[in-house]
């Protein structure tokens, strides 16, 4: 009976930590997303793939802290790649995020 309880708050702790990963995973994945289709676009770069996916980051209310984004564009696609610490529940540990979006870019034919 002493152990019922202890296990039961660990059980609801990594609970808690599982669904705040999956958070993180989510919202780093749409800012690759959003990231990748401005750099996709056909006057996108990757610097402005790079700011999209920052600020949309910024503009949520996610707990991801220490974002790093990259982006790279070749002639055919355009890549963001979106790494993040998410908040954690568990002492000592720092879940990292890592989620990349690519498209194919956007050209004109005419």
């Amino acid at each position: 009976m002493v152990v019922l309880l202890p296990a039961l708050f660990a059980l609801m702790f990594v609970g808690m930590q599982a669904a705040l990963i999956s958070q993180g995973r989510a919202v780093a994945l749409a800012a690759a997303q959003e990231g990748a289709r401005e750099a996709a676009s056909e006057r996108g770069t990757a610097d402005r793939g790079v700011r999209t996916a920052e600020r949309f980051v910024a503009a949520s209310s996610t707990g991801l802290t220490a974002v790093t984004v990259s982006a790279r564009r070749t002639g055919t696609t355009a890549a963001v790649t979106v790494s993040a610490t998410t908040l954690s529940v568990l002492p000592g540990w720092v879940p990292v995020v890592t989620q990349s979006a690519a498209m194919p870019v956007e050209r004109v034919v005419g």
